[in-house]
């Protein structure tokens, strides 16, 4: 359940904390009070699109923060492991989000930050919201689908039968496109030969152009790099001047300074290793110098080499690694083109293979929607009657596709007739805005066992029903409320007198600054806001109210 919603700077609040409880949460207050704004902060923490204009006037930045006590963290714990999070401990799930005038947009879950696309995943585990028109989705196909599924618990079933269509697809259209494309020319095969060939023949090496360019840089400075030995050497060793003849100098001073004063040993105690050092160096270079070969053949191999990789890598690749990548494609499509009749009857095997694991588990599919559709019809259809449809008819009718799907080897359709002695017809064709609430309402009430979505927030769905029928939806909703947390935003008394807890939305102002509250009320304030939204004379609202809160209590 939501625990807490937090919102500052969103709008027309300031700063709200909302605390909320289990059951039916009603919300009301008069139009343009604000009440859209907690829908809008749900939809910002569930990661919808973030427009800037939200952000009240005169800050840089607006909040939302929302916390979530959850009975069963799985579905929660595995969308936070594939983000690389830890789980909700103590099932506790903190999410946050701030959206900034600047662009700089942050989110976050549980204290580390995340990307939008997490928060929709978490978001599809977290609240299921309907607004006025979300009853639309009724008129689909693939939700009535899904709500079908949803109700005979065959997700894991179908998601199985979804990975081995998929298989089936891929091999399928790779069949397709080897069989509809023309027959490889001679002039294709001859290329991908030469290409092949060509890089072959090169003998490429992986990290072989660094070793060359190494070889090739000492090659082709091989005469500096004698010249610059010959320097060294003779700066070292060569001449009166030379630094070692100093040294040997600087040694006979130090010693006669040594014997005339001992304590000055410590002094000089590195210079016998510089020395040393000195003379070793002379000697390396001598030697590093006699190893050099001022070879022109070398040379003119490396730079042959080189050449060889350079042309390469204008064709086929920005690195060696990237040829031979390019080689290893090159040489699939030429055997795939030289042995086509092989991999057509090899891709024919596979499709019928694939087909037939498709075809076995789609009729297990098949049959669990069979079996679940007029169960759940019955159900929704009994609904329906305490939603005022006491004689309608509500059907979900499978037909079977050409040929399997995504989704399965059938289509369902729900249809509908509200009145008796109607055919039903399908429910896009027949139902009034009012009636697709009350349906939707009976199709939520029907999963309510099966959906595992712990808060459904119904905004203003009760629009366009009269009073009675109100009271109806109330209690349904009502209902829904032992196994959710539902929240009703709903402008009519009859919905709000059945919540276990009510808030009502005010907006305040003072001077040029409007804010809006969220407060809870009870005892003689939520007698006197039922009074209020009933209407009429004061003391026949006040009965009215109080009349509607002792039945919601009978």
């Amino acid at each position: 359940m939501l625990s807490f919603l937090k919102i500052r700077n969103l709008a027309l609040v300031e700063d709200v904390t909302w605390d909320l409880a289990a059951g039916l949460i009603g919300v009301t207050g008069e139009t343009g009070a604000g009440k859209s704004i907690i829908v809008g902060a749900l939809k910002l923490i569930l990661g919808e699109r973030a427009d800037r204009s939200l952000i009240r006037n005169g800050q840089d930045a607006c909040t939302v923060e929302a916390s979530f006590h959850l009975k069963n963290t799985s579905a929660i714990d595995s969308v936070l492991e594939e983000a690389g999070l830890d789980p909700c401990q103590d099932g506790e799930l903190l999410i946050k989000r701030t959206i900034s005038a600047s662009g700089a947009n942050k989110q976050f879950v549980n204290c580390s930050p995340v990307t939008i696309q997490v928060l929709k995943s978490l978001g599809e585990f977290l609240v299921d919201l309907h607004g006025p028109h979300d009853h639309q989705s009724l008129n689909s196909r693939e939700r009535q689908l899904e709500m079908l599924d949803k109700y005979a618990g065959i997700e894991e079933m179908l998601g199985k039968y979804q990975a081995a269509w998929k298989l089936w697809r891929t091999a399928a259209t790779e069949l397709d496109e080897l069989e509809n494309s023309e027959r490889a020319s001679s002039q294709q095969i001859d290329m991908l030969k030469f290409q092949a060939n060509e890089i072959a023949a090169a003998n490429l090496k992986p990290g072989e152009e660094e070793e060359i360019e190494a070889r090739h840089r000492i090659a082709a400075n091989g005469a500096r790099l004698a010249e610059l030995c010959g320097s060294i050497t003779s700066r070292l060793s060569e001449g009166e001047g030379s630094i070692i003849d100093g040294l040997r100098e600087l040694g006979r001073s130090i010693h006669e300074l040594e014997k005339i004063d001992p304590a000055t040993a410590a002094m000089f105690a590195g210079f016998k290793s510089a020395q040393i050092e000195l003379t070793e160096l002379e000697s390396s270079v001598q030697d590093y110098a006699e190893d050099l070969e001022i070879d022109g053949a070398e040379l003119e191999k490396l730079e042959s080499r080189i050449h060889t990789i350079q042309t390469l890598k204008r064709k086929y690749g920005r690195t060696i690694a990237e040829i031979l990548e390019f080689l290893a494609e090159t040489e699939r499509k030429l055997a795939k083109m030289e042995n086509r009749g092989e991999e057509i009857a090899r891709l024919q095997k596979l499709v019928k293979e694939r087909e037939a694991d498709v075809l076995k588990l789609g009729k297990q599919l098949s049959k669990k929607r069979t079996d679940a559709a007029p169960k759940l019809a019955k159900e929704v259809a009994a609904h329906l009657a305490d939603l005022g449809f006491k004689r309608s008819v509500f059907e979900a009718q499978l037909a079977a596709l050409p040929a399997p799907e995504r989704n399965g080897l059938e289509e369902v359709d729900f249809h509908f007739a509200p009145n008796p002695g109607e055919p039903s017809k399908p429910l896009r064709l027949t139902a009034s805005s009012g009636e697709m609430s009350r349906v939707l309402l009976a199709v939520k009430s029907a999963l309510a066992r099966q959906d595992v979505v712990p808060l459904l927030v119904f905004d203003e769905i009760d629009a366009n029903v009269g009073g009675n029928i109100a009271e109806a939806v109330g209690r349904k909703m009502a209902a829904l409320g032992a196994t959710h947390q539902v929240i009703a935003i709903t402008h009519f008394p009859q919905v709000a007198s059945l919540a276990q807890s009510h808030f009502v939305v005010t907006k305040e102002i003072t001077g040029n600054t409007t804010r809006s509250q969220i407060q809870s009320v009870s005892d003689e304030q939520r007698v006197n806001e039922l009074a209020r939204m009933l209407g009429g004379s004061a003391e026949s609202a006040r009965v009215h109210a109080l009349s509607l809160l002792k039945g919601a209590s009978a």
